[in-house]
């Protein structure tokens, strides 16, 4: 049995998230939450959100045992651009694209 979170349209690039991601996969919640404590990065403060999300998801719908998780997987996806524009000279204006991700953890009873 698992259970899961999602937190979607997060301002935060995909690909410094799944740098993140990395570490936690696969490791024990408590280890997992005290890992992102340490880091001092934005997507880790995010992520440590939908993980506490997730184990709060296993406990009260699934009835499963807080102390006996682990992280099955974090998934972080694309989301859509956030199209900015910047002035430039002589009327010309230069884009500015701001990443979204989607962020999926799922936990699993061990």
């Amino acid at each position: 049995m698992e259970a899961r979170a999602v937190a979607r349209y997060v301002r935060m690039s995909p690909l410094k998230g799944r740098r993140v991601a990395l570490l936690v996969k696969g490791k024990n919640v408590k280890e997992a939450e005290a890992m992102l404590e340490l880091l001092a990065t934005k997507p880790a403060r995010i992520i440590k959100d939908v993980l506490k999300s997730a184990v709060a998801n296993a406990q009260n719908n699934h009835n499963m045992d807080p102390d006996r998780l682990r992280v099955k997987n974090v998934l972080i996806d694309k989301g859509p651009f956030l199209k900015r524009i910047r002035p430039r000279a002589m009327g010309r204006a230069y884009r500015i694209m701001k990443p979204t991700s989607h962020i999926t953890v799922i936990v699993e009873e061990v």
